[in-house]
């Protein structure tokens, strides 16, 4: 699990680093505010990231770790659910 956490850390650093504003996610989190629930609050809506770079990072970063193709499914989900930056469409 702490594997897990270490390839979604991965995945969101090189994300925030491609956003627009550009931003280091380690920063954000040991800034974040903590909400009444003792949860760390990133404000994730003012960053935003096209869709392609989006989906490039997910992919490029599960085949550096060697993620089994069976557990894919479980990091986008992880990450779309999670506080990654908003995409936008390339239309």
């Amino acid at each position: 699990m702490k594997k897990d956490k270490e390839i979604l850390f991965e995945i969101y650093r090189q994300m925030y680093r491609a956003a627009t504003p550009s931003a280091d996610f380690d920063k954000l989190i040991e800034e974040a505010e903590i909400n009444e629930w003792g949860q760390k609050v990133i404000r994730y809506m003012d960053y935003e990231i096209d869709n392609n770079t989006y989906e490039d990072i997910i992919k490029n970063v599960l085949k550096s770790y060697r993620v089994p193709v069976y557990r894919r499914k479980m990091f986008r989900a992880s990450v779309a659910l999670g506080c990654s930056p908003k995409t936008k469409q390339p239309w």
